[in-house]
């Protein structure tokens, strides 16, 4: 059975248990016993490779000591017996694992699956369903396989397409052509670290990751590569996929992807051991922060609007030098008051050299906000601002789930990207315009084609016409049905 099959079937099983209510518990679920199912996989591997290697994981709450049925027999836990064993052993210990006498890579695997599982729920209530699943986890995917290795990329992919699918508000799943266009435009190298701080499911880490792995020449020039790539992310959900998603493409132990609130920490507190030197992100937009996470903010920019909070957190957190690419919706572009005031500082502090809009159905069906990619340089003041207007590709109306957007599409923007000029798609706006007209980035397109619309008297003489003519098809079809009725 193929991956993409054997996870349907797994979401299939789920379905019919009474605690899982909803795609968002069936992934949430599925997500817990997918990390730990890879987690061992990978710690098998680095016991067999390093002999001095303990893992920190008590033998009793090892994934195969429990949930491999085939080794187990009749020993392997089922029913009640078994959602016993989850509830009230394996989550409670794992949760409150003692690490004291571990170090190292062991210390670090540790602390992730104590991060993981200190926010992660059984949903399941009924164990003979749950052994099924675990049955066919253990079936069909071997984290230890190379076939298995090779396709999991594009399964896992998938799963969390379907985590936006279920409809969590304020979770919108990046297409991977926008991921993947801005990593490539800011260009990350190999030594460099890069930041997302607020990672969700990995979108941005995993496609730097691979975009600098192609840079890699030498063994040790691999491991400074996986202790480059940090993140965080609030939610436990995200959190976990995202550290999965980071196993799945190499980094065995993602220890600086952290469950957390990057904005929970005062920007005072933020010194230049902080400071790195890419930042590519999707921050959450149209959410708002609880209350007193604006405090920890200069008393100018105190506002409760995330994807603005982490405007201001982005500039901090970039050495100079640094290059970041943020995903931002319209509202940030034209907003005034305290944004007005957080653009001012960008366009003071960083180059805001580049703006790609793109089209408002690139989040559908999630949302239909207007988005762009600002593209910007920390340590010097912006001059000019280029914009491109992304377009829909000829023939499509709108992007969806059977024509999402595809990475060639920005194509003519990375061929525009180096020789920059004015065209139909492209124009330049120098900052001083800009502050002219109160830091108001939302700047239209005056390259655009001249829609021409035609004279309104002559378009309803056109249309007095064609009811005309209607009128009288009408009346011969009438006449025909008549005369083949023989009245």
């Amino acid at each position: 059975m193929s991956l993409g099959n054997t996870i349907k079937a797994i979401q299939d099983i789920m379905r019919k248990d009474a605690g899982v209510d909803g795609d968002a518990q069936r992934i949430g679920q599925l997500a817990w016993m997918l990390f730990l199912k890879i987690y061992s996989d990978l710690e098998l591997e680095t016991e067999l490779e390093d002999s001095k290697y303990k893992s920190p994981t008590p033998k009793k709450f090892r994934w195969e000591s429990w949930a491999d049925e085939e080794s187990l027999g009749k020993d392997a836990l089922t029913g009640d017996a078994l959602i016993s064993f989850i509830n009230n052993d394996l989550f409670p210990k794992l949760k409150e694992l003692d690490l004291t006498p571990f170090s190292g890579q062991a210390r670090e695997r540790g602390a992730l699956l104590i991060s993981v599982f200190d926010d992660a729920y059984n949903y399941m209530k009924n164990g003979t369903l749950l052994r099924q699943v675990i049955n066919k986890i253990n079936q069909d995917i071997d984290y230890n396989s190379v076939e298995t290795r090779h396709l999991f990329g594009d399964i896992y992919e998938q799963i969390l397409k379907d985590l936006q699918n279920a409809g969590n508000a304020g979770e919108y799943y990046t297409p991977r052509a926008v991921t993947q266009f801005a990593i490539d435009m800011v260009d990350p190298q190999l030594g460099e670290i890069v930041l997302d701080p607020a990672c969700g499911t990995g979108g941005f880490l995993t496609g730097a990751f691979e975009h600098m792995k192609k840079q890699v020449k030498k063994p040790n020039e691999l491991k400074t590569l996986k202790n480059s790539i940090r993140g965080v992310e609030k939610k436990p959900l995200p959190h976990v996929l995202c550290a999965t998603n980071m196993m799945v493409h190499g980094i065995e132990v993602p220890s600086n992807i952290l469950n957390d609130n990057t904005l929970a920490r005062p920007l005072r507190d933020y010194g230049k051991k902080d400071q790195v030197d890419v930042i590519v992100t999707n921050p959450p937009f149209g959410g708002v922060e609880e209350d007193g996470i604006e405090n920890n903010f200069p008393a100018e920019f105190r506002t409760r609007e995330t994807a603005d909070l982490f405007l201001v957190l982005v500039m901090e957190l970039l050495k100079d030098g640094g290059r970041a690419a943020i995903v931002l919706p319209d509202g940030t572009l034209f907003g005034e008051g305290i944004k007005t005031r957080i653009k001012k500082k960008m366009l003071e502090e960083c180059n805001l050299h580049t703006i790609v809009r793109l089209p408002k159905s690139v989040f559908a069906p999630y949302t239909s906000i207007a988005t762009n990619v600002l593209f910007l340089t920390k340590g010097e003041p912006t001059k000019d601002i280029w914009y491109y207007e992304h377009q829909l590709p000829e023939g499509v109306k709108a992007y969806n789930k059977t024509k999402p957007m595809r990475l060639s599409e920005f194509d003519e923007e990375k061929k525009w990207w180096n020789k920059r000029k004015d065209t139909e798609k492209a124009w330049k706006v120098s900052a001083k315009d800009i502050a002219a007209n109160n830091y108001n980035l939302d700047v239209k397109n005056p390259n655009a084609p001249v829609e021409i619309h035609e004279d309104p008297e002559a378009l309803l003489a056109q249309y007095a016409e064609a009811v005309k003519a209607a009128k009288a098809l009408q009346d011969q079809l009438k006449v025909s049905l008549q005369q083949s009725l023989g009245n």
